[in-house]
């Protein structure tokens, strides 16, 4: 288990704590098209942006478990493999952090439920300190945002649930961060 975050630079960014880990994004879509956004935030570093639910796999687990957990976990919905879509893409990713860097292979995955009451009951304490907020964007809300918003490459992804054949994409390497690495 990693030692709990506390957000503070060091006084050489280039000494801030390394990860690295293996992670699903999910892309939870309503049936009125929105996706379901967590507004995610560096304490540290006073920034905040827009992420799609999604975490870390644990040791044993397979990818489709770790949607099924995360979802349920973040947002207390409850599915099942047959309800989740993909992978759709991959792709590895820095975050830099005020503390923090995190190298991470991310797998995109889908799922398509009707509207629901978010749940944040199953956060983690560090989630509990960094999820701000939960909403439902829509597509056009989402392209005319001036928010940041990761992955930034959110309605490619969306758009690729149209072409199946091409799944799973490699997307290109890229860096996302409140503090760069």
């Amino acid at each position: 288990m990693e030692p709990p975050r506390d957000f503070v630079v060091p006084d050489s960014p280039a000494a801030r704590r390394r990860v690295r880990r293996a992670t699903v994004r999910v892309l939870v879509l309503d049936h009125e098209g929105r996706i379901l956004l967590f507004q995610d935030s560096d304490p540290g570093a006073g920034a905040s942006w827009w992420i799609t639910p999604g975490g870390g796999i644990d040791p044993g687990e397979t990818e489709h478990e770790t949607v099924l957990r995360e979802l349920a976990e973040e947002t207390g919905l409850q599915l099942t493999t047959g309800d989740v879509i993909g992978p759709l893409a991959r792709r590895h990713v820095r975050h830099g952090y005020s503390d923090q860097v995190v190298e991470q292979d991310d797998a995109f995955y889908a799922v398509r439920v009707p509207a629901f009451e978010i749940d944040t009951a199953g956060h983690t304490e560090e989630e509990q300190v960094t999820i701000l907020a939960s909403r439902w964007w829509t597509l056009a809300e989402v392209a005319a945002s001036d928010d940041e918003i990761w992955p930034v490459l959110l309605l490619d992804l969306v758009a690729l649930l149209e072409n199946p054949d091409a799944w799973p994409v490699a997307l290109d390497p890229v860096e996302e961060s409140s503090v760069p690495v």
